[in-house]
């Protein structure tokens, strides 16, 4: 019976491989790399004002058509935050969101997973690792250059006439709920809440996407489905890009609190674990681990200063940000070589404030309550948890500067952080 459940799971992955495959072949342009004659153009300082820096015309065939990809696009500056779920990804999103010259889009990748692993696991087969990454990649280099059009593929239903309205969270972009892609609010409007993007702009129209994004002059996108940052390596290298990646990490023990009250179903065990303090037996440890071993995979690659990231690579830590969002934005923005606009600072200003009010929806307050915030797992985990996610992840609790607990009164005592004072500096 075991192998027989073995070859049906092949089955279906070859089956899936195949329609991937198919869909690539009738549906995206051939992929050409395209000659760069010479890497002096490859700044981000350069002028912009070269004609050639305006991507040609969506629909074209060859290098000649896609403009975008030529030498001079690389001017474009190309943002990628990689981060997993519950990490603070929405809140760095938005710093980048906020930038009136960058498009952001939020979690495309979500598309790729719901149409290829729709019951996605924890687990690490080989084969469904190669097929979702591969497709996951080949995304994110369309994106880039602003052709929203690959999108359509993994959008369900397709895309009428190039309209839709489930394109993922589409109201957490600023660039999609403002004109040309939407005549509902105007450049005054600063502070669109997502629901009413989402209300008052009705149908995406992916052709007025694409004009947005080729408008902007660079593209920022946010990802919880790569698992690590080698897992990026081809796009890094690709020559056509240009390409910063900023790993957004969180102590794994906030992570999984976190996630054990906004995914109530997947992490009801747990939630049975730590109100009555006995470890379920079908407990699915998979949903702690692979945390652990993708931040220690990805922080160990990056902290080794591989020469293909020189230049291109980040680590920032939700604590430090929740605790001085302005200086580690800043920061950011420093090694992205971009300049914090008033926007960005407008934005950190409003959502940090602590507001008691109802519109006050993002759970950062003042700087000193987000940094409360940050460490508050300590007062929803109980220590039996608390001791094991420890021994668990150990190894990338030492990697990021998190201190372990020995008792129930020092995981209680809120007066001392468990964040150690360690810095991350850029490997430029």
């Amino acid at each position: 019976m075991q192998c027989s459940w073995k070859s049906v799971i092949l089955l279906a992955l070859a089956s899936i491989a195949i329609q991937y495959t198919a869909i690539r072949t009738l549906t995206s342009k051939p992929f050409q790399l395209c000659q760069l004659p010479s890497p002096q153009n490859c700044g981000v300082g350069a002028q912009e004002t070269d004609p050639s820096f305006e991507r040609g015309t969506a629909g074209g065939g060859g290098c000649d058509d896609y403009s975008y990809f030529s030498v001079n696009s690389t001017r474009k500056l190309h943002i990628l935050v990689l981060a997993t779920t519950r990490s603070g990804s929405s809140f760095v999103g938005q710093l980048l969101n906020q930038h009136q010259d960058i498009f952001y889009l939020f979690e495309p990748l979500y598309h790729v997973y719901a149409t290829l692993v729709p019951r996605q696991s924890y687990t690490r087969n080989p084969a469904e690792r190669r097929v979702t990454l591969g497709a996951s990649r080949d995304l994110l280099r369309s994106l880039y250059g602003c052709d929203l059009y690959f999108l359509e593929n993994y959008i369900k239903p397709t895309p009428s006439n190039h309209t839709t309205d489930k394109l993922f969270r589409r109201g957490a972009s600023r660039a999609l709920c403002q004109q040309p892609v939407c005549d509902a609010f105007g450049p005054g409007d600063l502070n669109v809440e997502e629901g009413d993007c989402v209300k008052k702009c009705a149908t995406l129209n992916m052709t007025l996407a694409t004009e947005a994004c080729q408008e902007k002059r660079h593209v920022a996108i946010k990802v919880v489905r790569v698992p690590e940052i080698g897992d990026l390596r081809a796009l890094v290298e690709d020559p056509r890009l240009n390409i910063k990646i900023i790993q957004l990490v969180r102590d794994p023990r906030g992570i999984l609190s976190s996630r054990i009250e906004t995914f109530r179903d997947p992490y009801r065990l747990w939630r049975i674990w730590r109100a009555t303090g006995r470890r379920p037996y079908n407990l699915d440890l998979n949903q702690l681990t692979v945390i652990c071993e993708d931040f220690s995979n990805s922080v160990s690659t990056g902290l080794s200063h591989p020469h293909w990231l020189k230049g291109k690579y980040m680590v920032v830590r939700y604590e430090d940000l929740a605790r001085n969002p302005l200086l580690k934005t800043q920061e950011m923005y420093d090694f992205l070589g971009l300049s914090m606009d008033k926007n960005v600072k407008h934005w950190i200003r409003t959502n940090t404030q602590g507001s008691n009010e109802p519109s006050a929806k993002h759970k950062f307050g003042t700087v000193r309550d987000s940094a409360a915030n940050a460490e508050s797992w300590r007062l929803k985990l109980s220590y039996d948890i608390v001791d094991f996610t420890q021994t668990v992840c150990q190894k990338v609790l030492n990697q990021l500067g998190y201190k372990a607990v020995k008792s129930v009164e020092e995981l209680k005592n809120m007066s001392f952080s468990l964040v150690q004072d360690k810095a991350f500096v850029p490997f430029l």
